[in-house]
């Protein structure tokens, strides 16, 4: 009985989203309601669940999600994601343009959020495609491809943060696996498939064109903008690594523990960047702050979504739906990654939606991290390889790539498409390779 109402509650999802339209969060309260209910659990008792599993979950991504969404705003809006662009291109010259842009997303896509990201950056593509002759398809997958490899492994990006709280992985661990699947990924996924998909002829709206692009003088220097943009990672990596390696005690412990803490790391980024790209760049204040405000304002329905799936997966786990799944699942002999995969790969198909497909997975398969003795960082970047395949018609990504670059949907299916789903089978199999090693 479990197995029918969970597969219901599922597929009402799915009809709530695609079907009715109705908002992610309050689809995701109606289903666990729904499920609660169907399970005999008590009323009270199914609203104290989604009182508990909305708090558990946005209790440490407010801030977290918070201050990465204002280090991303900032970076954009100092030119400093220009500044990259230029400065790796001038690295690694015009011939290797496709490579800088893609380091370009990489390095910006680790703060920025995936819509915010694109927006900022295709218009650079089209400069760069403009100033070089080089095809801009052949440019643009590269730095997408670095762009979506950020947005569905690493911390502190919506989906990874939220299932590595979850599965109670450790954050600092999910970030390095997360970079060492991230680059066979993006390689595979950007320069070299761009040499095997059909040539498209790219003719991008006037309008998109049109995002500012700010003069040489107005731009923060090459070494601030990288330095401040990766500063979270340099922090969150050197304190995993060092306490890794060395077993350091009382005071040191503590203070290197601290600054890798996630939250800090971005904290104290934002606190440096507003120094460096702000206020010694001529900003005042005032108007640091105002990129704050609007950065943050514009993460509130991210939030919603995310605490809406927090409350699922405390349905699930109160009614007793998740211990009856991971008794049922641990039966097969399959990989417990390669089922989180499946199934996050099935919801994002169904959903469209990556973060949706990402936090509803693990809802399913929370009982499988907790009993099989898998690794709870592989399990995020398994679940978060799957949130990434097969994007179509019902995904807004889809159609941003299409409407920018003014494609139809055969060229937006022989090109995004692929490159989508190339992202997520690359990073099952660097997943799976990785956990032959840990």
């Amino acid at each position: 009985m479990p197995l029918v109402i969970i597969s219901l509650g599922i597929l009402l999802l799915f009809i709530l989203i695609l079907v009715v339209r109705l908002n992610a969060f309050i689809a995701f309260i109606l289903v666990g309601l729904s499920i609660g209910v169907g399970q005999g659990m008590e009323l009270n008792a199914i609203v104290q669940s989604i009182e508990k599993g909305i708090g558990n979950t946005l209790g440490f991504l407010v801030m977290i999600l918070g201050l990465g969404a204002m280090l991303g705003k900032l970076v954009a809006d100092s030119g400093a994601a220009q500044k990259i662009t230029n400065g790796l291109i001038e690295i690694f010259g015009v011939k290797n343009t496709r490579i800088a842009v893609m380091l370009t997303g990489f390095i910006v896509g680790v703060t920025m959020f995936y819509s915010v990201g694109f927006v900022i950056l295709v218009p650079l593509v089209f400069t760069v495609a403009a100033a070089t002759g080089l095809s801009l398809i052949s440019i643009a997958l590269p730095m997408l491809a670095a762009l979506s490899v950020t947005h569905g492994f690493l911390p502190p990006h919506p989906a990874p943060t939220a299932l590595a709280v979850m599965f109670e992985a450790d954050m600092g661990k999910t970030l390095i696996y997360g970079v060492i699947v991230a680059i066979p990924a993006i390689l595979i996924s950007g320069p070299v498939l761009t040499k095997f998909i059909p040539k498209v002829e790219a003719k991008p709206l006037k309008e998109f064109m049109s995002t500012k692009v700010f003069s040489e003088e107005e731009l923060p220097s090459f070494t601030n903008s990288l330095l401040t943009a990766l500063l979270p990672v340099i922090l969150i990596a050197f304190s995993t690594l060092i306490l890794t390696f060395f077993k350091l005690e009382g005071i040191w412990f503590s203070v290197i523990k601290f600054i890798g803490n996630p939250v800090i790391a971005l904290l104290l980024t934002v606190l440096v960047g507003t120094y460096t790209l702000g206020i010694a760049r001529g900003m005042n204040m005032d108007g640091v702050m105002k990129i704050y405000s609007k950065a943050v304002s514009g993460i509130t329905m991210v939030l919603l979504i995310i605490a809406g799936a927090g409350s699922l997966k405390q349905i699930l786990i109160d009614s007793g739906v998740s211990e009856y799944i991971g008794n049922l699942l641990q039966i097969t002999s399959m990989s417990p990654l390669l089922i989180g995969w499946l199934i996050a790969t099935l919801i994002r198909f169904s959903v469209g939606s990556a973060t949706v497909a990402g936090l509803t997975t693990a809802g399913i398969v929370l009982p499988l991290v907790q009993s099989t003795g898998v690794s709870p960082e592989l399990m995020v970047l398994a679940i978060g390889s799957g949130s990434l395949m097969l994007s179509h018609v019902n995904d807004s990504g889809f159609w941003l790539f299409k409407e920018y670059f003014n494609l139809n949907v055969k060229e937006t299916l022989s090109t995004w498409t692929v490159m989508e789903t190339s992202i997520g089978i690359s990073g099952l199999i660097g997943v799976l390779i990785l956990n032959q090693f840990i």
